[in-house]
């Protein structure tokens, strides 16, 4: 037996038998009653279900039963795929690296046209440009159904570029005389709103913080102190350099500036203690974190390098005025600069949802709009009929807009980001970072990925029939230096749509941050291949044969919502009969038989007419389809039923 010395005693010490293995309440129960018959055997031995002693020992048995499960279900919260509570699920996958996505923006790429006087020059009529407005940043317009947008850049109908065209039409005669020209060009909209607060601090506090009052925030567009200073987002804390964009000018870079059409920007790295981070709440509402600088000196001087101190260099120091302590880093500009005795206004823009992805012409609708036009020398009425003839239109669809992430999006996109390990080298790591991609630069619905081709070096090319083919015996082989990326998007009725190149674009820059160098990325649009669908099936006796059809197609629709299918993904007939065989009161499915040579259980059709709203895409079903399964096509594709009300036809044909 163990023992221990006590005041130059030996005594023994009594150590008793406990189970820890049993902790739910009848184990702790059972546990108690054997530690009691062992130990005490003569102090109680009445464990009738109604004695007092067995009550004790229950309620006992009760609290640890109780504690165990929240011991349990405490632990289960800190595992991002165990986790069941929402705002603990935001909490692990921001831990991780990754920020839940509120909502996404919708983006509209729209023709905005104003009218602007005639004038004759050199005997020909052209636009007056001295009346072509500046149309600002951040002007609202809406649509029919109420969504509002902002206009994301300044649209200047003076200016004319390979990048920025305008197009000129004569809009009004006089006779035959021109009076008034149409000028239109292309902007880019985004939906949401945009609001302004300003927060005051008093003393200076490590890690301090503030919450933004409005919910489904996209971006904090600008953060500026009492002095007119920029404050920047950054990922983490710890990084020191951001990111800015500088307008090319002759001023700001004379080699550059000459290059002004094909990069109006410059990108330039700035380092900067005035930073901070952002942290996405489960209830919606956006927190901005800053650091934990305090001090004004230097941070050589609270953290020097000890190589240079005494030395006789300019820079060292002779002497230091805090001991080196690890704790010093906190009083530095480290993790950035805690804001103090200043305030800070911030702007930031919130909304967007799926139901903002407007159809094509929908965007038509004048808010508050802002003007910049020097009208010294102009006819006021002139200059008030061009401000009032301003006219938007979206040609196409707006994309990109998305509702906020469910908490199981959220585990599944956390889990696939933290395993991509910030960087994109593997099929799945290109797909987990495009639908990564930062909310306010909109969202993609499908990806689908492949090593793109290209023909063997001795292959030639020739028209034959006036189409261009290779010549007989020409491969394609894999093409090590480049990949396909196949996108879509969603429209306001969540139906599968190409992307726009506002979206394209601002996909193509984000990969840039995370492929290999010699990586290149091309983006292409998924074939969309929109599909019916015609099923037999005899009733039980008993049950309505209407209601039993109507949970049929219902069971149907559930099978072929969008969000459940991806790219490439084929469609197993067996699957959609078992699915419907399922409901209630249907005995049997049997394969219909008009217009079914292949005796299919279920039979599938193309619906590809562009006059009807389908893709215009046309599949051969028939041929791809193998013993009950059908494949998409080689070029990457996918299937949808886009019209469920009218593609899902269903048939009693007998009851039993």
């Amino acid at each position: 037996m163990p023992t221990e010395v006590e005041y130059g005693t030996n005594v023994k010490k009594d150590k008793k038998k406990i189970q820890y293995i049993g902790r739910d309440f009848s184990s702790i129960r059972q546990n108690l009653i054997e530690f009691a018959k062992s130990y005490y055997p003569t102090a109680y031995n009445d464990f009738n279900e109604s004695s007092p002693g067995m009550m004790f020992i229950e309620m006992a048995s009760y609290v640890g039963d109780m504690l165990s499960y929240y011991i349990d279900n405490q632990y289960r919260e800190t595992l991002l795929h165990s986790a069941e509570e929402k705002k603990n699920i935001f909490k692990i996958a921001q831990s991780f690296g990754y920020k839940p996505k509120l909502s996404s923006p919708a983006t509209a790429i729209c023709d905005i046209s104003v009218e602007v006087p005639a004038v004759l020059q050199s005997n020909t009529y052209v636009p007056d440009l001295n009346y072509a407005p500046r149309v600002n940043a951040d002007s609202l317009f809406s649509s029919k159904s109420g969504r509002s947008f902002r206009l994301m850049d300044d649209v200047n109908f003076k200016f004319s570029s390979s990048y920025d065209s305008r197009t000129e039409e004569i809009s009004k005669f006089d006779g035959e005389t021109p009076t008034h020209f149409k000028l239109t060009k292309q902007a880019i909209l985004e939906s949401g709103e945009k609001t302004t607060e300003t927060f005051t601090f008093g003393t200076a506090k490590k890690f301090d913080k503030i919450m933004l009052a409005k919910k489904n925030v996209i971006e904090v567009t600008s953060c500026v102190d009492d002095d007119g200073n920029s404050w920047y987002q950054v990922p983490f804390l710890a990084q020191d350099t951001v990111f800015q964009d500088i307008e090319n000018t002759a001023d700001a870079s004379p080699d550059s500036s000459n290059n002004l059409n094909a990069a109006p920007f410059l990108l330039k790295l700035v380092k900067t203690a005035n930073r901070f981070t952002t942290y996405v709440r489960s209830d919606g509402k956006t927190e901005l974190r800053f650091g934990a600088g305090i001090s004004t000196n230097a941070d050589e001087e609270i953290v020097p390098n000890p190589d240079n101190v005494g030395s006789s260099l300019s820079t060292g120091l002779s002497k230091l005025d805090s001991s080196f302590d690890p704790s010093n880093f906190l009083k530095t500009k480290t993790f950035g600069q805690a804001p103090g005795n200043i305030s800070l206004t911030v702007t930031y823009t919130h909304g967007g949802s799926n139901d903002d992805n407007v159809v094509s012409g929908e965007l038509s609708q004048t808010n508050s709009i802002s003007f910049t036009l020097n009208e010294t020398g102009l006819t006021a009425s002139d200059v008030k009929d061009t401000k009032d003839s301003l006219v938007i239109t979206n040609s196409d669809p707006a994309t990109g807009g998305a509702d906020g992430e469910t908490p199981e999006q959220v585990r599944q996109n956390a889990l696939a980001y933290f395993n991509s390990q910030n960087r994109a080298v593997t099929k799945e790591d290109y797909v987990t970072r495009v639908y990564s991609l930062p909310q306010k630069y909109g969202a993609v619905a499908k990806v689908f990925i492949v090593q793109d081709e290209q023909l063997e070096l001795n292959t030639k090319m020739y028209i034959k029939n006036g189409k261009l083919v290779k010549q007989p015996g020409g491969n394609a082989i894999p093409n090590p230096m480049a990949l396909n990326l196949y996108t879509l998007g969603y429209n306001a009725n969540k139906e599968l749509v190409p992307l726009n190149e506002v979206v394209k674009n601002n996909l193509k820059t984000y990969l840039s941050q995370y492929r290999i160098l010699t990586d290149a990325i091309n983006i292409k649009d998924a074939y969309i291949v929109n599909i019916a669908v015609r099923f037999s099936i005899i009733t039980q006796r008993g049950f309505n044969k209407n209601e039993v059809l109507l949970k049929c197609i219902d069971a149907v629709n559930k099978h072929f919502d969008t969000d459940n299918w991806q790219v490439g993904q084929p469609i197993i007939l067996g699957d959609i009969a078992y699915k419907i065989s399922l409901v209630d009161g249907v005995a049997s499915v049997i394969p219909p038989e008009d217009n079914n040579p292949q005796k299919q259980i279920v039979v599938i059709e193309n619906k590809f007419k562009s006059s009807e709203g389908y893709s215009g895409n046309v599949y051969d079903i028939q041929a791809a389809t193998r013993d009950g399964v059908i494949y998409t096509s080689l070029d990457p594709s996918i299937f949808e039923l886009k019209y469920s009300n009218t593609d899902i036809e269903g048939r009693v044909v007998g009851n039993v």
